[in-house]
């Protein structure tokens, strides 16, 4: 799997490359600032890229905007965000890319790199992932609004599982509860966020950024 690194610190640039070559994945390019990004995403089209929010040469979202643009121009390109941040205005406009594809995990959380490694290969087969701090953190801006108003403390809690890209089962057992229960809550927040009927694969996730484009 061909993955592009962005990271502007050199000892956790140095760090992911290992990490990833150990892997088996092949990093075609490790840069270390926005503007190289942007080449290198046009130029090798990876299986996936990891970016950092914060690059050179502005140190604000540079990163996100470089994912965010490549994405426009290529439609569907895995992207998974890398920050110490949760930048909301970006994030928000990135998850709600309904392409899939797309992450967005906080470094201080990643604690396990065979999980690390996993989310990775997720959101490079198209799947959607978020750190629950980042959902927190999207969610936080709109909690007085009505859709969110309209789901139970239960159902809340199954929407952030849901986009961190927990099955039923992990849901489940994550709450203490059966996965008939899960599967109730799950139809209960696409009844109350006015998702239709879709394929399954992104519906989870969907829910989340349903609720984020109201």
């Amino acid at each position: 799997m061909r993955v592009v690194v962005a990271e502007d610190l050199a000892l956790l640039r140095d760090g992911l490359i290992r990490i990833f070559q150990a892997y088996g994945f092949e990093v075609v390019e490790a840069v270390d600032n926005g503007p190289s990004l942007v080449r290198a995403l046009d130029r090798h089209r990876p299986d996936v890229s990891v970016i950092d929010v914060r690059l050179p040469p502005t140190f604000t979202d540079e990163g996100l905007h470089a994912a965010i643009d490549a994405r426009a121009r290529i439609p569907g390109l895995p992207v998974l965000i890398l920050s110490q941040y949760v930048e909301q205005l970006y994030a928000r406009e990135l998850m709600s890319d309904r392409a899939g594809a797309v992450g967005y995990l906080l470094k201080d959380r990643v604690s396990d790199v065979g999980q690390f490694i996993d989310t990775v290969r997720r959101v490079a087969a198209g799947a959607t992932i978020m750190d629950p701090d980042v959902v927190a953190s999207l969610l936080a801006r709109h909690q007085d609004d009505e859709p969110l108003q309209a789901l139970t403390q239960r159902e809340r809690e199954v929407l952030s599982l849901m986009a961190e890209g927990r099955s039923n089962a992990a849901i489940a057992a994550r709450m203490f509860v059966t996965q008939k229960a899960v599967s109730k809550y799950s139809n209960n927040v696409f009844a109350k966020l006015g998702l239709q009927q879709a394929k399954e694969d992104n519906r989870r996730v969907l829910a989340v950024l349903a609720y984020l484009q109201a």
